[in-house]
């Protein structure tokens, strides 16, 4: 069983075509990082594997199951909003710009969702916020609020609210661009702690000395559409395509 494939999946801004028939497997375990130029469809490809957007045309599965809709006949049929919500919850999603609640301690976003969708028990929730938060290296923050953290910080609260529903993939879309360039490093060191856990993640970065540590897939999209793929060897040392040889000789 594959950890997550998208098959043939086109998506449409008004005209404007976002994704164009994009086919992606990552593997249980592996950790795919996205590459390419602003605009090329990285963050909208995310989005569609969690359902945040709806494919026009294809569909996406995550650990076997169809994500958003399901099979009627030889058509596909979308799903509730309550259970599309109940298959997000299982797709841990890492944005840009954290995404925390202002109001809540930094425990108390941690713990918000899996109380919230009846996961665990309040005790039991905090008793695992708390190790998530060694784990990110914020033991001594549980009761701080995001406004007292830096951004590098806060984007690790954001990574351990993610761990906090047990999802069986994580997807982090652009998690260190919103960062001063010294907090970068500690937020990659998270997560370079979580690939090395087998935990199966999709990383759109522009981080390319990340990328060739910690990727078994490297993927480079360009215009909607995935032009190469491959090991970080193939894609990011030798790689076919012109295209992405002028986006790496940019780049590095």
């Amino acid at each position: 069983m594959t950890a997550v494939e998208v098959h043939g999946v086109h998506k449409w801004y008004g005209t404007h075509r976002v994704l164009d028939g994009v086919d992606l497997t990552v593997q249980p375990g592996q950790v795919a990082v996205v590459l390419g130029p602003s605009g090329s469809g990285k963050s909208t490809l995310l989005r569609t594997i969690n359902h945040l957007e709806r494919p026009d045309i294809g569909h996406v599965s995550v650990n076997g199951e169809l994500i958003g809709v399901r099979r009627h006949g030889e058509r596909l049929k979308e799903l509730s909003e309550q259970v599309i919500l109940a298959q997000r919850r299982r797709i841990g999603f890492v944005f840009q710009n954290f995404n925390l609640f202002p109001h809540l301690s930094v425990v108390e976003n941690v713990v918000a969702a899996p109380v919230a969708t009846g996961l665990t028990s309040a005790a039991e929730a905090r008793r695992v916020a708390l190790a998530l938060l060694e784990r990110v290296g914020l033991g001594d923050k549980a009761d701080a609020y995001p406004r007292q953290l830096s951004g590098g910080q806060q984007q690790r609260v954001a990574i351990a609210r993610a761990l906090a529903l047990q999802p069986g993939v994580i997807l982090f879309d652009e998690p260190t661009s919103a960062l001063d360039p010294e907090l970068v490093g500690e937020v990659l060191a998270v997560i370079r702690d979580l690939a090395g856990g087998g935990t199966t993640l999709i990383v759109v970065t522009h981080e390319i000395g990340f990328a060739r540590e910690v990727a078994d897939l490297v993927v480079f999209l360009d215009g909607g559409r995935i032009v190469e793929q491959g090991t970080p060897a193939q894609v990011l040392d030798n790689p076919q395509h012109p295209r992405t040889r002028e986006f790496l000789s940019k780049v590095l």
